[in-house]
């Protein structure tokens, strides 16, 4: 059986571990470039038209990815710290969000510790990037990742034309005027990715964090209402030290 000394001695490392590992997601997450993609395949409107090369860059990282890596540090903290707080304190209180028990007998300290993990995932999960509202997206369960429907637009070169606006006579040279003149020699299908979650999804989180940490509010009042004994020993330590 685990002693609290051990878990206390494994308790600061596992909170260095933690901001580490948190440290670490939460400036990923902060760089949307990582999470998208694009694909883009051109095609010429003529056999012997221009050829050019296809463009394509995946997502380097996946949202889902970033949350389970903070989940898993969050997660390895909170149990180490549970099992010291449990071991200090006998004032304890149930957390309820819609009458029910999310977590039950938790111990004062802990409500204390929880809520302010909370505050912190909560602005962990609002830097999370999202999709763009713009974009039409699909989930692609194949590669993990939302993609957009291909999208079509035209490539044009500029070709030199002419428009005469006087004829040549025996006394005059012809009065020609050069322009240039857009033509379509081929098009571009785009297909865009992201590992991005759906602003929904995002926002439904949101709102259970922001429903636990009232939750747990209202359990750390309940607990810190508690009747508790005295203990009054400072008199016999004295009495052993001194000799009395």
């Amino acid at each position: 059986m685990t002693k609290l000394n051990q878990i206390i001695a494994v308790a600061n490392g596992k909170k260095t571990a933690c901001e580490a590992a948190l440290t670490a997601v939460y400036h990923e997450v902060q760089k949307p470039d990582l999470f998208t993609g694009i694909s883009r395949v051109y095609v010429p409107s003529n056999e012997d038209g221009e050829t050019l090369p296809s463009e394509e860059k995946l997502p380097q990282a996946n949202v889902k990815t970033s949350i389970d890596a903070a989940k898993e540090a969050i997660t390895s903290l909170i149990d180490t710290v549970a099992t010291q707080d449990n071991a200090n304190t006998q004032a304890k209180a149930d957390v309820i969000v819609d009458n029910v028990v999310v977590i039950a007998d938790v111990p004062v300290t802990h409500l204390l510790f929880l809520e302010k993990q909370l505050k912190d995932i909560r602005t962990f999960v609002g830097k999370l990037p999202t999709l763009p509202v713009s974009e039409r997206w699909e989930f692609d369960a194949s590669q993990s990742m939302y993609r957009t429907p291909v999208t079509q637009t035209n490539r044009s070169v500029k070709v030199l034309k002419n428009h005469v606006r006087a004829e040549a006579t025996d006394k005059h040279p012809a009065q020609v005027d050069v322009y240039n003149e857009d033509v379509k020699v081929g098009t571009w299908n785009t297909t865009k990715f992201s590992t991005c979650l759906p602003v929904n999804e995002r926002n439904a989180t949101l709102k259970r964090i922001d429903a636990l940490i009232e939750a747990v509010k209202t359990a750390r009042e309940e607990a810190n209402s508690i009747e508790v004994t005295s203990v009054k020993y400072g008199e016999s330590v004295l009495n052993f030290v001194f000799g009395k």
